[in-house]
């Protein structure tokens, strides 16, 4: 079923794309979340109307993905977590603890944008990629350090 998307689905394409998609998924997820349209005549002249907006949304978006992206270059944030034995951490440093940490640093990041492809566990230094927009990352470097008896709240 070919449908036009009416924003940016990452692993399908760009807002404004006529993709291929399975009928179900058409029918049932991206028309009713009105992600996408049905390839019509009328929608086809709809989209060559809105292309130059289209365009511009997009370029947009992408300047605001390499922004961020060249904010998070060369960031590091140290974390202090709870350590036990052979430097192992209580538990694991989370996409919500790097996202809360970002904050603090004045960058304001989803915690769905970050990608880690394990849980973080021991104490030491990470490079974590995170997601600033369609095809575009960043990388941030964390550091983690056992926590002293005076951080304890």
């Amino acid at each position: 079923m070919e449908i036009i998307l009416k924003e940016t689905i990452e692993t399908l394409g760009l807002e404004g794309e006529v993709v291929k998609v399975k009928p179900g998924y058409a029918r049932n997820f991206l028309i009713p979340k009105q992600k996408a349209v049905l390839v019509s005549k009328a929608s086809l002249a709809q989209l060559e109307k809105e292309k130059q907006a289209i365009a511009a949304r997009l370029a947009e978006q992408k300047k605001k993905a390499e922004g961020l992206a060249a904010q998070l270059e060369g960031k590091i944030i140290t974390l202090a977590k709870r350590v036990g034995d052979e430097n192992r951490l209580f538990g694991s440093v989370t996409n919500n603890d790097i996202a809360v940490a970002l904050q603090a640093a004045g960058i304001a990041v989803e915690k769905k944008a970050i990608v880690l492809s394990e849980p973080i566990k021991t104490i030491g230094e990470y490079k974590i990629t995170i997601k600033t927009g369609y095809q575009t990352t960043g990388s941030v470097q964390i550091q983690v350090v056992p926590e002293t008896i005076g951080d304890a709240q």
